[in-house]
């Protein structure tokens, strides 16, 4: 009895071992952080920033594909999740008029962004040209 729970002890630290290696892919971003979350942290790595709303029916479409795109390329680059109507202040610094809004951060600057939902194969195409 003593020897089995050792063993699941053990195989459950080695799973959330793997667990926390894993690469953060996505963080959502407030007023509060985008400095830290995006600014910052594109000087380590390129930041692709989604403005979006819960409302916009093109955000949910566009959504998933960012993720899925993000999961896939987890070491090329970090998503970033800005929902317009809880972070009006970065919404209006970085001129947000129309969404989905996607903006692509290196270095703590913008160097490319779209605005619609693409299919996947513009936003694969984008990701490479840019990456």
């Amino acid at each position: 009895m003593d020897e089995e729970l050792e063993r699941l002890k053990k195989e459950r630290i080695n799973k959330l071992m793997e667990k926390a290696k894993e690469v953060q892919t996505e963080i959502e971003v407030t007023d509060n952080n985008f400095e830290e979350k995006v600014i910052e942290k594109s000087k380590e790595i390129p930041v692709v920033v989604d403005f979006w709303a819960q409302w916009c029916k093109p955000c949910l479409m566009l959504g998933p594909i960012l993720e899925k795109l993000a999961k896939e390329n987890k070491d090329k680059f970090i998503l970033a999740k800005v929902n317009v109507d809880e972070a009006p202040l970065s919404s209006q610094k970085y001129g947000i008029m129309s969404i989905p809004n996607v903006k692509l951060f290196k270095d703590g600057k913008i160097v490319d962004e779209f605005v619609g939902a693409y299919p996947e194969t513009f936003v694969k195409e984008w990701l490479k040209k840019n990456l």
